[in-house]
């Protein structure tokens, strides 16, 4: 399932878009396409010689690899090779969209430790200024408490 024809290389004229769903279904070893900062590339001729092994991309076929390539630290080489096996961009809807997905709630109770740390933090900050203030002005100790 393409949402376009594939090609050699993609010219900025003539980016082909593909979305998350449709790249999921290249991730075997005869049809193999990662998605490296949202941009798609077919892998496939590849993988026989990738230095790392075929193993090291078919964990990552049809997903997004961008995380593990940068992990790797690839040379300016390896970077500017990728170019022929670029077939497109992941659809604009799709790129970040774990970060769409988080879903703030707020009940207006929240058993946060912030909640509860910060004012304590405070009473305690206030507490020892108080404390050191009154020694600082009468010269008495106020015991186990200081």
């Amino acid at each position: 399932m393409e949402g376009g024809n594939k090609t050699d290389t993609v010219s900025e004229s003539n980016v082909k878009y593909y979305t998350l769903e449709e790249i999921q279904h290249h991730n075997m070893s005869k049809d193999s396409w990662l998605i490296i900062h949202d941009k798609v590339y077919d892998v496939t001729s590849f993988l026989e010689e990738h230095p790392g092994g075929e193993d090291v991309l078919l964990e990552q076929a049809g997903s997004d690899a961008t995380e593990s390539f940068e992990d790797v630290g690839h040379s300016t080489d390896a970077k500017e090779m990728m170019q022929q096996y670029l077939v497109g961009n992941l659809h604009l809807d799709d790129r970040n969209k774990d970060s769409k997905e988080i879903l703030i709630t707020n009940s207006g109770e929240s058993s946060s430790w912030t909640t509860w740390l910060i004012p304590a933090l405070a009473a305690a900050m206030e507490r020892i200024d108080i404390t050191q203030q009154f020694q600082k002005y009468t010269g008495c100790s106020l015991g186990r408490w200081t």
